[in-house]
């Protein structure tokens, strides 16, 4: 880790955009700790046994068909960055396309804030699903940041191998989410799209924000409601433990965070959870599957907060 390449990488920052993302990857990694990079075989085993479970048992829980992705990966910060530094870059792809003449002192404090997001990020992502977003390819990935996982669990005062599985059991739930509906990817790139075009226009696509955040909060609620039922073990001392965690960080940390938008994904986890809990209450699982027959089926933000108007209209 090198703090002084960091920002000669920042204070280099070049190009006609007003990001130089080549920059930001080199800072990003420079001023991060990639962590233990060595995993035995043993370990591998294990990693991949907890994914094969889950996959099965988030299967017969849900009757979703869905497959894993052909990438996962056990990653150390380092490759984190590497993996999606360029997802970054095509989200803001609108914004550089725009952009006329940039003040060079513009393009390093955007280069700067842009590498200092990533390296947070990096520092504290556990587990992964990426649907890689405005990618050319159809591919997704799975991944696991070792490193944070391991001093999670340590800070927690928990087993990593447990703390490891449950990880594991709720990435696998967003591969199902996206693997039972091959339209869900399409549906949050033309979400964010919009809402970055209006931004380059200089104003705010509220319409498609809200999108994004009601479809993120089907996803992470319909996630949190097969991890109840698909999880082989008890696992609310381990959520309790996270949220004192969290509540714990510094003022520096929950500023990034409330930066970042990380704040809302607690709000969507709740408010998401509660929807389809009163959902399966009322027509099961299956029922609550069917959020994933069409972007038609997903509900409104109107329908979150009264889940029988949803059951009525596509029940």
């Amino acid at each position: 880790m090198s703090l002084y390449r960091s920002v000669r990488a920042v204070a280099g920052a070049s190009g006609d955009g007003p990001i130089d993302w080549s920059a930001v990857a080199t800072a990003a990694t420079a001023s991060t700790d990639p962590g233990p990079l060595e995993v035995s075989a043993e370990e591998r085993g294990a990693y991949a046994a907890d994914v094969r479970e889950a996959r099965d048992r988030v299967r017969s829980t849900t009757d979703l068909a869905f497959d894993l992705p052909e990438t996962v990966e056990i990653q150390h910060r380092h490759h984190w960055i590497g993996a999606n530094v360029d997802t970054f870059e095509r989200v803001m792809a609108p914004l550089e396309t725009r952009a006329e003449y940039v003040p060079e002192i513009a393009r390093v404090l955007n280069t700067g804030s842009m590498s200092i997001a990533l390296s947070f990020l990096a520092n504290n992502v556990l587990g992964q699903y990426d649907p890689l977003l405005l990618a050319d390819s159809d591919d997704h990935a799975l991944y696991f940041v070792r490193p944070n996982i391991l001093r999670a669990a340590e800070e927690l005062d928990v087993p990593y191998p447990r703390f490891r599985r449950w990880i594991t059991f709720h990435e696998v739930t967003h591969a199902a989410e996206f693997g039972a509906a091959p339209w869900l990817s399409a549906h949050l790139e033309r979400a964010v799209r919009e809402a970055v075009d209006t931004l380059a226009e200089g104003s705010i696509d509220r319409e498609s924000l809200g999108a994004l955040d009601t479809t993120m909060t089907a996803v992470e609620g319909y996630a949190e409601l097969v991890m109840d039922r698909a999880f082989d073990e008890e696992y609310a001392d381990l959520r309790r433990k996270l949220e004192a965690r969290r509540r714990g960080r510094g003022p520096l940390q929950r500023l990034i965070r409330r930066l970042l938008g990380l704040s809302m994904k607690r709000r969507q986890y709740e408010r998401g959870k509660a929807f389809f809990e009163a959902v399966v209450d009322r027509g099961g699982m299956e029922t609550a599957g069917l959020v994933w027959r069409s972007p038609e089926t997903l509900p409104t933000d109107a329908e979150l907060e009264d889940p029988a108007v949803w059951l009525a209209r596509v029940g």
